[in-house]
């Protein structure tokens, strides 16, 4: 069901030449990881040319907008499905569809088997979401908040009780339950409503930015809480504005723009879309450079570049295998080879080359003209995340001293 000009990336588990991607239906491919990789289990999550136009301007009286354009999307069971854009991309709009707060235009929403169309109330018995920010009564406890959300969902004062004692265990929130939700830290409120999200044990889970606003370390422990939710069984559809939680989390990345989908993939796949690896050796500044160049045109898939007395580059189309291969290559030469380091397109890569926005932690507007993307923030990049890589490329290093 891929849109007309999708770049549907290959499913591989190395990195390999991003040359004529090749055509995959996302519900045949599993979890991208393996997980959940039943592909005779109905799909938990089917979109299928959903279309929603809104009236662009301040009072909604300037031309129609497409906030939807057509957008196809299929999640396996037992996943995690991460849905990426710039600010007015439609990743909030596709979100209120799914979680039947808004009505497409065209199209089906299927979930778990069930028409949201046609019954919205089964749909929100299998679902559960988490917006960006806690839904929650800042004068209640913990306790009494989730307690009243499963109340809500038809379990008994003392069903509800068991439920939300429960949850506060799984999430770590023991110390703070009787606490009143309006000394919580971002953290421990993040966590808290997700717990809401989780209380009626639902299919699918539905989460909006669930980390916007969070310290690395609380950033850490949502994704804990993800992990173990889905090796129950549970669905997770994500939207997020950082690229590493979409790396670090997702068995399938869908990239989309315009209300239309761009790209499809594994995180790996999407990354070999955006170019070449290059791989960087460090030789005995005493080594002949004929024969240094000799060694890396073999190994590269373009001309080696020396960049100083001891330091060659050289664009190379296997990824981090080239270093081990390196090693072997010049071993062979009784070339000394002191360091050899492979740096690898990043997502960061692919969301710049599909939507030509590079990923900003500061852009939070967005441009939309529905209302539906207003939560929507512009997409930070792996560093501001956690810190832990550039902002461009991931470095490989063998050290083969």
């Amino acid at each position: 069901m891929a849109d007309s000009g999708t770049l549907t990336a290959t499913t591989t588990s190395e990195p390999s030449a991003a040359t004529g991607a090749e055509s995959i239906d996302p519900a045949s491919t599993g979890a991208g990881h393996a997980r959940h990789g039943d592909t005779t289990v109905e799909p938990a999550l089917v979109l299928t040319g959903l279309t929603k136009t809104f009236r662009s301007g301040l009072l909604g009286r300037g031309p129609r907008v497409h906030a939807l354009n057509g957008l196809d999307l299929t999640v396996p069971a037992g996943t995690v499905h991460a849905v990426l854009g710039p600010n007015g991309a439609g990743k909030t709009t596709t979100v209120r569809a799914v979680a039947t707060l808004m009505r497409p235009d065209s199209g089906s929403v299927v979930v778990g088997g069930i028409d949201a169309l046609a019954d919205p109330d089964g749909v929100r018995d299998v679902i559960g979401v988490s917006g960006q920010y806690a839904a929650v009564d800042g004068n209640l406890t913990g306790f009494e908040n989730l307690r009243l959300v499963a109340q809500l969902y038809g379990l008994s004062r003392g069903e509800a009780s068991e439920r939300a004692r429960q949850l506060i265990a799984d999430l770590d929130l023991e110390a703070a339950a009787d606490r009143p939700m309006r000394t919580y830290s971002g953290g421990m409120r993040r966590r808290l409503d997700l717990a809401g999200a989780l209380i009626n044990r639902p299919m699918l889970v539905i989460l909006d930015e669930p980390t916007t606003g969070l310290d690395p370390r609380g950033r850490r422990q949502i994704w804990e809480v993800i992990r173990s939710q889905v090796a129950s069984g549970t669905t997770v559809l994500l939207t997020t504005q950082y690229l590493e939680e979409a790396d670090e989390l997702a068995d399938e990345i869908t990239v989309i723009d315009h209300g239309s989908v761009l790209a499809r993939g594994t995180a790996t796949s999407l990354k070999e879309t955006a170019g070449q690896s290059i791989l960087t050796v460090e030789v005995d500044a005493r080594a002949d450079a004929g024969q240094v160049a000799g060694t890396l045109s073999h190994l590269g898939v373009g001309e080696p570049e020396r960049l100083d007395e001891t330091h060659w580059t050289v664009p190379v189309a296997d990824g981090t295998r080239s270093a081990v291969t390196a090693v072997k290559a010049f071993d062979a030469t009784g070339i000394e080879i002191v360091d050899a380091t492979v740096m690898t397109p990043t997502l960061d890569d692919v969301f710049l080359k599909l939507t030509g926005h590079e990923a900003s932690p500061d852009d939070d507007t967005d441009g939309s003209a529905d209302g539906g993307d207003a939560g929507d923030h512009g997409l930070a990049g792996r560093s501001a995340a956690t810190g832990s890589e550039s902002e461009t490329q991931r470095l490989e290093r063998i050290d083969v001293r």
